[in-house]
């Protein structure tokens, strides 16, 4: 299969914050369930906070032109500039939707999943595409876009964070020039967040 009828964006088509809430749980919820789920609160939650400028989208089908009217959302990925990533809502957010006392518990895990980006450095939120879609390459055009926006805003690395527990990311990157710089185990967080290792991984961009 080709990506020959897939087409990237930047950005989020208009109403597609519920389909792209729906990617990026069937991707991350194993790793935000603790934080956000259940499912459906965590669906609800990310649509309602999508930061459409932090987006880069794929779309299949559709009848092209400035709006992709008909296309489907595919792929996303979102990334991490000037404090700003694809999935906002502060911790008040968290408190409206999950209630006082347990949405401050929530508060404290997705803590634990915080990345800042260092200076020069845009931030990978994580690569999202339709399981049906997979295979065809889709997740290097997103990324292939990502660094481009990196290369734009005059960054000097991309660094993303991937768990062991999902190999087959690890193998995407690494395809695409990313390397391995760090590995962090903590073993004891497995029951707490789900996954019991991350490993940080960085590619560095030329400006053009």
């Amino acid at each position: 299969m080709t990506t020959e009828s897939v087409e990237v964006r930047r950005g989020l088509p208009e109403g597609a914050a519920a389909r792209v809430a729906e990617l990026y749980w069937e991707a991350f919820g194993g790793k935000l369930g603790r934080a956000l789920g259940p499912a459906e609160a965590g669906r609800r939650f990310i649509a309602g906070h999508l930061h459409p400028d932090r987006a880069v989208t794929a779309l299949s089908g559709g009848e092209g032109g400035e709006s992709g009217e008909g296309a489907r959302v595919v792929g996303v990925a979102g990334y991490q500039l000037a404090g700003r990533g694809l999935v906002g809502g502060d911790a008040a957010a968290v408190r409206a939707e999950y209630g006082q006392v347990r949405g401050l518990y929530r508060v404290l895990l997705l803590a634990l999943l915080e990345r800042t980006p260092a200076r020069g450095e845009l931030v990978m939120d994580g690569i999202a595409v339709d399981p049906a879609e997979r295979s065809r390459g889709i997740g290097g055009l997103l990324l292939r876009e990502i660094e481009a926006i990196a290369v734009e805003q005059r960054c000097r690395r991309i660094r993303l964070d991937v768990v062991a527990e999902n190999p087959r990311a690890r193998e995407l990157y690494e395809k695409h020039g990313f390397r391995a710089v760090r590995v962090q185990r903590t073993p004891w967080l497995r029951d707490v967040l789900g996954f019991g290792g991350v490993t940080t991984m960085h590619k560095e961009v030329a400006a053009r």
